[in-house]
């Protein structure tokens, strides 16, 4: 009952993602919905999930709308993304190295920049994992699929 069942971007207020972007997306819904953590504090009133998560930027903030199953509210946060800018930057940047050098380097140089972009990405996912301290409980390897839409959501903001 501590997951997500159902995952949505609320990306109408943003241009259309490019198709790496889109692919992105995909696959870490995808692998967000297969294997997840996520609970919500526990109190009185606070639901039970699995929950449904709509994911979006309102006014400079990323918002985590959790809805229950049936459609109920659930709880919904803001989190400022100042502190995400940086890592965001560095990670689309260190990303577009990877993508060029699949194109035309060996496999060993590729290899050292895979390792660099996995690193920023868990610095990321280590941001997101303090950010949501105390409004929701998520693993590590929860926090980088988010992370990863933090950052689909961040590009075209």
């Amino acid at each position: 009952m501590t997951r997500l069942a159902h995952i949505e971007l609320d990306d109408s207020a943003l241009p259309p993602p490019t198709p790496e972007i889109e692919q992105e997306r995909r696959v870490a819904i995808f692998d967000l919905l297969e294997d997840n953590k996520f609970a919500l504090p526990e109190k009185d009133d606070t639901p039970e999930g699995p929950y449904r998560l709509t994911l979006c930027i309102r006014e400079q903030r990323l918002v985590f709308d959790l809805r229950t199953e049936a459609d109920a509210p659930a709880s919904e946060f803001h989190l400022s993304l100042s502190p995400f800018r940086q890592v965001v930057k560095d990670y689309f940047q260190i990303c577009e190295s990877y993508f060029d050098a699949v194109r035309r380097l060996p496999p060993s140089q590729i290899e050292a920049i895979d390792g660099a972009r996995r690193g920023i990405h868990d610095e990321g996912a280590r941001i997101l994992l303090d950010r949501l301290d105390g409004k929701a409980s998520i693993d590590l390897p929860t926090a980088r699929r988010l992370f990863t839409l933090v950052c689909v959501l961040h590009f075209g903001g």
